[in-house]
């Protein structure tokens, strides 16, 4: 027993000796430091790290945002990202001894929006170097367009999440969208059916979930192609679903219970709440706006006015106390 135990303490050390020189072997010329406005070019083999140092948070700049742009020529390249340049270095070293390729580990895009309050490394691995020249460069909005927008959405859906719960026309929009994307599945279910019962399930079996999140983004990045090569048969499927849950819903008519319609309200609130929140990188701002929003909800400004004027009258009331009248 001991002998085993012995052998195990060897083997710790190791796989923590072998993770320690990872972490010391990070090249410094292979760390670049980029802020927005500029521009590297990168001649050099092997795996660059790209670093942004990450700015202080203010109000101000609650939604603002920060793109790194890759101009490169090739489609066989890698992008791993992490908070550290020795963290891009273990993903990068970790990829090329366990597998060829990777399923979460590596980024096909060019445009990498990141969080400007933290502090992110890109790293860019090519695998066939022949003279090739990149650049990425770094870009800031002061105010996104975008995040504001989802902001404002998720502001209107909690406020009007009530009287959305009520509405018959919301009620058949979302059961339209919901026996669209569930007859999706459905046909995606059927179609798995078609493929062999052997070599082919047995590795899907023995990858687990991941060979499925791999197929399922590979179907993802292409969906752009198929919806434009094939855009009357999508736009007819569309259609007919569209048809067939309309009258689904019209048969069985709009939610009527209280319970279920309140349901649907917090269900909306939650997710006007999560619009809200992820609109931005300044999480802790965005948490406090929240609060505010839900605390405005159920204590509107006009009951605080009416608490005010309460609290006033009885201080009035107990500076110049009201005495009764005799009569003579």
């Amino acid at each position: 027993m001991k002998i085993i135990i012995s052998i195990f303490k060897i083997i710790f050390f190791l796989i923590n000796l072998q993770n320690f020189s990872a972490r010391c072997a990070v090249p410094t010329d292979a760390i670049h430091y980029i802020e927005p406005g500029k521009v590297i070019v990168n001649d050099k083999p092997g795996l660059q790290v790209f670093c942004h140092r990450a700015k202080s948070k203010y109000l101000i700049n609650m939604w603002k945002t920060i793109t790194m742009n890759l101009d490169i020529n090739l489609d066989t390249y890698d992008l791993y990202d992490g908070k550290t340049p020795q963290e891009v270095f273990e993903k990068h070293e970790n990829n090329q001894r366990f597998w060829k390729f990777n399923f979460f580990g590596t980024k096909k895009h060019k445009l990498l929006r990141i969080n400007p309050f933290e502090t992110t490394c890109i790293g860019v691995y090519i695998h066939e170097y022949d003279g090739l020249r990149y650049t990425i460069s770094m870009t800031q909005a002061r105010v996104d367009i975008g995040e504001v927008l989802m902001a404002v959405v998720g502001v209107i859906l909690f406020w009007s999440a009530r009287k959305l719960s009520h509405n018959p026309l919301f009620y058949y929009l979302c059961g339209i969208s919901l026996g669209v994307t569930a007859s999706l599945l459905v046909l995606i279910y059927f179609t798995s059916k078609l493929f062999p019962r052997g070599k082919f399930m047995y590795l899907m079996v023995a990858t687990g979930w991941s060979m499925s999140f791999y197929l399922g983004q590979i179907l993802w990045e292409n969906a752009q192609l198929i919806v434009s090569q094939y855009i009357e048969y999508v736009m007819w499927y569309i259609l007919i679903t569209s048809l067939i849950s309309f009258l689904i819903c019209y048969r069985f008519g709009p939610v009527t219970n209280k319970r279920t319609k309140q349901i649907i309200q917090w269900f909306l609130q939650g997710l006007g709440l999560l619009l809200f929140y992820y609109s931005s990188y300044f999480y802790e701002a965005a948490f406090l706006n929240c609060v505010v929003l839900v605390i405005l909800y159920n204590f509107p400004i006009t009951t605080i006015y009416k608490g005010k004027q309460y609290c006033h009258r009885n201080k009035a009331s107990r500076k110049y106390p009201k005495y009764p009248k005799y009569q003579h």
